[in-house]
């Protein structure tokens, strides 16, 4: 194995008066990692960083890599001195640096977009998926008739497969969100009728809330979070293998057999699930009635019908239905959207979900509005 020498630097003045370098040791990498060789080094260097009149001598050099060369090529301000001495084995490695240039990076394009043209951009891009949602409804109306005419050849397997993943298997998330957020909505309400006498009116505030309210929003959000990013990341994923492509090339439509099942189910499933809701939503309040107010569950129950008319129960289950066919329609469409690869698939699923609780509130919104004067005595 040979000896390896430490590197060395050796300044003294020169003929015309400059100063003058002569290099000698082991220029290796494995030689400049040992110890403080490295910033001893760089000391010596720095009073003489890109001076071009200083005289180098690197003929004593036992031997040198490249590591050892590029830490000249620094101090020389990556050009060769006038004055250099070199051993002939080491003409290649500086001659290697030369021809490699500076590395210039590309600068990047400045954004130039105004707050105008920004808005003119989401704009178009928001009456875009408006146009794209208006063709998924259109496909959609087009396959339920379709299925109307020949129920025998539907998908009833696909449509049964989603009520069970979309509504069976999210019994218990919505059981457990419901009964706790009828525990928290009861107490708050039983602490402030306690301070004006109205313990009696608390049925009437939970049944109208919940019943009304309350259980088809929840509903509605925790299957948007749940079965709706589902609902896109199995579409995205069959975009990225190409699934959806070979579906097309063997003739079987995408609306027909992936999206139309799955509003059907949704459409289905979500009045199930809000009438579940509202009963564990109901029962914790009625629980924290009894430990808070002392009001008995069979007063609990008989009041309940008296307290929150029909039109009420109706109407949370008309929204059931309507948020779960919003819910499947936004999924489907940001799930058909994913591009063949991972971010696309990550960010379209993220976007679904936002989109899907945003369309819910807003249809929630709308439905008080229309029926403002409908369920109240």
């Amino acid at each position: 194995m040979p000896l390896v020498q430490e590197p060395t630097l050796t300044v003294s003045p020169g003929a015309a008066g400059e100063p003058s370098v002569a290099a000698a040791g082991t220029w290796q990498v494995h030689a400049l990692a040992q110890g403080g060789a490295m910033r001893g080094i760089a000391k010596l260097l720095a009073p003489f960083k890109s001076n071009g009149k200083v005289q180098w001598d690197l003929t004593a050099i036992d031997s040198m890599d490249h590591i050892g060369a590029q830490v000249f090529w620094n101090a020389w301000g990556k050009a060769r001195p006038a004055a250099l001495r070199l051993a002939p084995a080491q003409e290649e490695f500086f001659n290697r640096l030369e021809s490699t240039g500076k590395l210039e990076l590309a600068q990047p394009r400045r954004q130039r977009l105004t707050s105008v043209m920004v808005l003119g951009f989401a704009m178009l891009a928001f009456f875009q998926h408006l146009r794209d949602v208006l063709t998924l409804i259109g496909q959609v109306v087009q396959d339920l008739w379709r299925f109307a005419r020949r129920p025998l050849r539907g998908p009833w397997r696909e449509i049964s497969a989603n009520i069970y993943h979309a509504g069976f298997q999210a019994l218990g998330i919505t059981a457990l969100v419901g009964f706790l957020i009828g525990v928290v909505l009861s107490y708050l309400s039983a602490q402030q009728l306690r301070n004006f006498g109205g313990d009696m009116y608390l049925v009437n505030l939970l049944g109208m809330s919940i019943i009304r309210e309350l259980g088809p929003l929840l509903a509605a959000i925790l299957v948007a979070g749940r079965s709706g990013s589902s609902i896109t990341a199995q579409l995205g994923v069959m975009r990225v293998t190409e699934e959806l492509d070979a579906m097309l090339v063997m003739g079987i439509s995408h609306g027909f057999r992936l999206i139309m099942p799955k509003v059907l189910a949704l459409a289905v499933s979500m009045p199930l699930l809000v009438i579940w809701t509202d009963a564990m939503a109901l029962i914790g309040g009625m629980v924290s009635a009894k430990i808070e107010l002392n009001l008995s569950t069979r007063y609990f129950i008989q009041k309940l019908p008296d307290a929150v008319p029909l039109a009420n129960y109706m109407i949370g289950l008309g929204k059931g239905a309507v948020f779960g066919m919003l819910i499947a329609l936004v999924s489907c469409h940001f799930g058909l959207r994913i591009k063949p690869n991972t971010e696309s698939l990550g960010r379209g699923t993220t976007t679904s979900v936002v989109t899907a609780i945003t369309v819910v509130i807003l249809a929630d919104a709308v439905f008080a509005i229309v029926f403002n004067g409908v369920g109240f005595r």
